[in-house]
C-alpha cells in the first residue's frame, strides 16, 4: 500500500457524489478522501494502484487530477 496525493478540481459535495462510485469500486471505501476545504482540493489515496490509474479513474468521472510529490 502506498499513499498518493493529487491536486483535483473536485470542489463540493455534488462532485464527491459523482466520483464516489468510481473510486469506491476501484480503490475501496474509506481508502480515499478529498479535502474540499483546501485550495488544492487534495485527493489522498491509500492503495496499490498507480498514480496513472488513479488519475484515469478521476478523469473517467469527469474531473482532473495531478499527482503531487
Amino acid at each position: 500500500m502506498q499513499n498518493l496525493t493529487f491536486k483535483t478540481n473536485i470542489k463540493c459535495a455534488g462532485c464527491i457524489e459523482k466520483v464516489t462510485p468510481v473510486l469506491d469500486r476501484e480503490i475501496g471505501t474509506g481508502k480515499w478522501h478529498v479535502a474540499t476545504d483546501q485550495p488544492s482540493k487534495t485527493l489522498t489515496v491509500t492503495s496499490d494502484l498507480t498514480a496513472e490509474k488513479v488519475i484515469a479513474l478521476v478523469q473517467s468521472a469527469g474531473f482532473s487530477a495531478e499527482e503531487q510529490n
